[in-house]
């Protein structure tokens, strides 16, 4: 048998505009494979996961696909090095190419399995994918980071050219893949899930959405969003087709997209932040963590009906609006002094497009812990968010039905006691 080419699908579930795989079918005669890793597996909490039956789903497309042209896409279930190393024992495999990955657990995977390969006179390559520009390529003159959203936005859209979304063409040599039987799929229940029966953001970019992003993104009661992050978590849409369409229809949904790898370079640059205060002195904060608060608030249960919609919407959908997002973490850590990073692991359990710089990012930035977060004595009035967001309560209606009744509970905290308490609790910091 000729050398094999791997390929290694993770976060670009994608056969077209797919840069790895673009260099990888010039090689030819090309494995691809993907891996349910058990290290991640492993710490989800829900056996109906949804971002298990997206993926699932995506992969039996691929896998359609590829037989469509006799090849297959092989999907194991196990740990990733060991898989690869018995991959290496079946196949003569010579080289291995993958799109990178930026979040700490991935860069120490991918570490050890190149460092195994290199051993065997496998080569490995990776290529940017998922980003417009990683790592060192946006930093300040002197090479340190950019730990302020504004001036990295600026460099960033400085340094883009067409040559940075220009689709990498990989749909236009399918003919490089391995010729190959079917192959068995393991379903879901073999690696220990359930499926769940629940509807997915479809992937085509609404332009008209796109365009009026800036005056509908607030507004959580209408569809004004693109609902297209679980796309870009999962790689089943290109970075490169959205941020096209953002030069061409809307600069404020630019903005957010950028946003995105800001705290993505930031994990990569910090990866103590996964776990830490970006501003240190914070961990020194003194949290209330009452565990029947925290419940209560999970639950969607605080009193606070805007709050409460939220977390019922996430808790049934797997989607939150990003305002909300907002509100609910401010919540969570100002009103009732709960540890960010309860916060950032519940989200973590529930969010479709659950991805980590951006969780770790975000619930950093409420809780005022963060890099260029939200300063420590801003705390969201809930009923202030309400009265500019959901005014006519239609968002609230909808997701707390019983809203305005005998039944709905009674505020969890008083918003001027929790205000003061937070800012008592930050003041002492700052001392």
């Amino acid at each position: 048998m000729s050398p094999i080419t791997l390929f290694w699908f993770r976060r670009d579930l994608r056969l077209n505009d797919n840069h790895a795989l673009h260099k990888a079918l010039q090689e030819g005669n090309v494995l691809p494979i993907f891996i349910f890793d058990i290290n991640i597996l492993n710490k989800l909490q829900d056996r109906k996961d949804k971002r298990l039956t997206f993926i699932y789903n995506e992969l039996l497309h691929l896998k359609d696909r590829l037989e469509e042209i006799n090849s297959t896409l092989l999907i194991f279930y196990g740990e990733p090095l060991s898989i690869i190393k018995k991959l290496t024992e079946d196949y003569p495999v010579s080289k291995l190419y993958y799109n990178k990955d930026y979040e700490p657990y991935a860069l120490e995977r991918d570490k050890k399995i190149t460092a195994h390969l290199k051993q065997l006179s496998v080569s490995v390559s990776s290529f940017k994918d998922q980003v417009i520009f990683e790592e060192n390529e946006i930093v300040k003159n002197n090479q340190q980071a950019y730990t302020v959203f504004t001036p990295y936005s600026r460099k960033w859209k400085e340094k883009l050219s067409t040559e940075n979304i220009q689709p990498f063409p990989s749909e236009n040599f399918l003919h490089g893949f391995i010729k190959l039987d079917k192959s068995r799929t393991p379903d879901l229940k073999d690696i220990g899930f359930e499926p769940c029966h629940c509807s997915f953001p479809l992937k085509e970019p609404d332009i008209d959405i796109i365009k009026n992003y800036h005056n509908t993104r607030d507004i959580p009661s209408v569809n004004g969003t693109s609902r297209l992050s679980v796309h870009l978590r999962f790689g089943t849409l290109s970075i490169r087709q959205l941020v096209k369409i953002a030069l061409e229809n809307n600069p404020v949904y630019l903005n957010e997209l950028i946003w995105r790898e800001f705290y993505m370079m930031i994990l990569w640059h910090f990866p103590q932040t996964e776990e830490q205060s970006f501003k240190k002195e914070y961990d020194q904060l003194e949290w209330k963590n009452d565990e029947n608060d925290f419940k209560r608030w999970c639950e969607g249960k605080t009193g606070y009906p805007i709050v409460d919609a939220g977390m019922r919407e996430l808790n049934e959908t797997g989607f939150m609006h990003n305002r909300l997002r907002m509100i609910t973490a401010s919540f969570l850590t100002k009103h009732l002094l709960i540890d960010w990073r309860w916060g950032e692991a519940y989200f973590a359990d529930k969010l479709l497009d659950y991805e980590q710089a951006s969780n770790v990012g975000g619930w950093q930035w409420a809780a005022s812990t963060g890099c260029d977060a939200v300063p420590y004595f801003r705390i969201f009035n809930p009923e202030l968010q309400t009265q500019k967001f959901d005014p006519e309560y239609k968002y609230i209606k909808q997701w707390v039905p019983e809203f305005n009744t005998p039944t709905y509970p009674k505020p969890i905290v008083d918003h001027q006691f929790a205000r003061e308490r937070a800012l008592q609790a930050f003041k002492k910091i700052k001392r």
